[in-house]
């Protein structure tokens, strides 16, 4: 059984904003270092050792350069000239065995599953991560029936990726 998509494509401000929280699930740690430097800051300079705010500040400044880091890199990578066909319309054919990706009835290529990490549904779409910035979002709403639906769920489940 196929399971086939209306054509469709992924907008950049979705893609930095997905991107964007799914490195803050997993990086989060790091925002511990400027939060250890924060509260050391204040116990030094609360406690008499070292009065000066400068720590606690610089923490904060530190923490907001990351975070913005991170945000230009997968803002700058929506932008490139060579991620332009990331945001292209394709139509997807989903069958057990592969992916077909399709820019009209006559172009496309194939994506095997080896190369899908892993796959998460969330509210209103289904996430097939490839990598770091890398992912194919598949909305509830660009399949053609709930029969469809269902059945790319339980590809994915066979699969053992949901």
């Amino acid at each position: 059984m196929i399971v086939k998509t209306k054509k469709f494509a992924l907008d950049k401000k979705e893609y930095v904003s997905i991107s964007f929280k799914r490195h803050l699930k997993s990086g989060w740690k790091w925002l511990l270092i400027p939060a250890g430097v924060f509260l050391l800051g204040l116990v030094l300079h609360f406690t008499g050792s070292y009065k000066n705010w400068w720590i606690p500040v610089v923490s904060v400044i530190g923490a907001g350069l990351y975070l913005l880091f991170w945000y230009a890199q997968f803002y700058a990578a929506s932008q490139m000239e060579q991620n332009k066909q990331m945001f292209d319309k394709f139509m997807y054919e989903i069958d057990s065995s592969r992916i077909l990706v399709k820019i009209n009835q006559k172009e496309g290529g194939v994506m095997k599953w080896d190369s899908i990490q892993s796959a998460e549904k969330v509210a209103d779409s289904f996430l097939l991560i490839i990598g770091k910035g890398q992912f194919l979002r598949f909305p509830f709403n660009v399949f053609n029936s709930e029969h469809d639906l269902k059945l790319f769920e339980s590809i994915l489940k066979r699969k053992e990726l949901l």
